[in-house]
């Protein structure tokens, strides 16, 4: 891009070194334009380059390379938090969330319980301080033989068909915030579009229905080569309607979607990859996707919110919109902590990244 061109070059490079030099001056400015915190540790890490390019760690406090820091990062459980007894949020170490569904004696079917903790989860991830603070990547997966085999129809109709209705197309639900826009059958999957990091579903065993939407509201799935996939609606004489609308636009051509969507076929992982309704087929999706997840942990925060905002709201309009989308979030990039922490880490040099507010 015109601005990589610009930052590389020799004059650019330069101005940041001079900048970075000048510690004595930029660390106390900072310390008292900052919070507290936050303005220390950016004066610490200014200084500690400018005394010779002293090593500084990122915000996980490991070493950068995402590949040793995988294994450490799945075993480090910081906390867990347990939704409806239905979902768990593991909090990982290096600001990665592990959730997962975990009905496994039903094979994370939804009843109205797993609908609500599974939105909770979402909209948790995105507005409780404690868990956003620091949040860089989720994961989600599903405990035992399945990721979920979709609606539980039998405790669904238990619980009382009407009131279940009630419950699942109220608009809005009571998950999605002041700008709330979908229901909560659909909240389930949209609200993993809203969350600023990178979501990625783990796929195994068998995804059906509405936990194929689920699924379909992550940013990446990682299935494995066997997993079964339907679009089951049609074969209860229904449509899709926890949010496919809007995501299967984005990865598969009408036809494909009609196709998928009329014979509510059955599919295995590998067939969904070739027509692009998955990302990729592994033999373990979940090491996979912590390997991603630590990856793009060391990119800085903003970058990578601008990134998901970007392709999902240009990805369907018009190209003058996208143009004046794509200049607007860089201008909101550009000279910013974060961007010049990116930068300077393709010179050898950690400084700590910030989640934007």
């Amino acid at each position: 891009s015109p601005y990589m061109s610009c930052l590389m070059s020799s004059q650019c490079t330069n101005s940041v070194f001079l900048f970075l030099g000048l510690s004595n001056m930029v660390g106390p400015f900072l310390s008292r334009s900052l919070s507290a915190a936050r303005g220390r540790c950016i004066a610490d890490g200014v200084s500690a380059f400018s005394r010779g390019f002293s090593h500084v760690s990122s915000d996980s406090g490991e070493d950068a390379n995402p590949g040793t820091a995988v294994d450490r990062r799945r075993r480090a459980t910081r906390d867990e938090i347990r939704i409806r007894d239905r979902v768990r949020i593991l909090q990982l170490k290096g600001g990665i969330a592990h959730v997962v569904l975990s009905r496994s004696s039903k094979l994370n079917s939804l009843d109205i319980q797993m609908f609500e903790a599974v939105a909770e989860a979402a909209s948790r991830l995105g507005s409780d301080p404690d868990l956003a603070r620091n949040l860089r990547a989720v994961v989600i997966s599903g405990e035992g033989r399945a990721f979920s085999t979709g609606l539980d129809a039998k405790s669904v109709a238990l619980s009382g068909p009407k009131s279940a209705m009630k419950i699942l197309l109220e608009r809005p639900s009571p998950y999605g915030g002041e700008d709330g826009i979908g229901n909560l059958a659909q909240d389930v999957c949209i609200l993993w579009r809203r969350l600023p990091v990178p979501v990625i579903a783990c796929l195994h065993g068998m995804c059906f229905g509405g936990g194929l939407q689920i699924a379909l509201g992550a940013d990446m799935r990682f299935s494995t080569p066997d997993c079964k996939l339907s679009i089951m609606e049609s074969r209860w004489g229904l449509i899709p309607d926890m949010a496919a609308s809007v995501c299967l636009r984005e990865l598969v051509p009408i036809d494909v979607a009609k196709e998928l969507t009329m014979t509510g076929r059955i599919i295995t992982g590998e067939d969904a990859r070739r027509v692009g309704l998955v990302t990729r087929c592994v033999d373990d999706p979940i090491e996979e996707a912590f390997r991603v997840a630590a990856e793009i942990a060391e990119r800085s925060p903003d970058s990578v919110a601008s990134a998901k905002e970007l392709f999902q709201t240009t990805w369907t309009a018009d190209e003058a919109d996208c143009l004046r989308r794509e200049t607007d979030l860089q201008m909101n990039l550009l000279e910013t902590w974060n961007q010049l922490a990116a930068s300077c880490r393709n010179f050898g040099v950690n400084l700590p990244y910030f989640n934007p507010k």
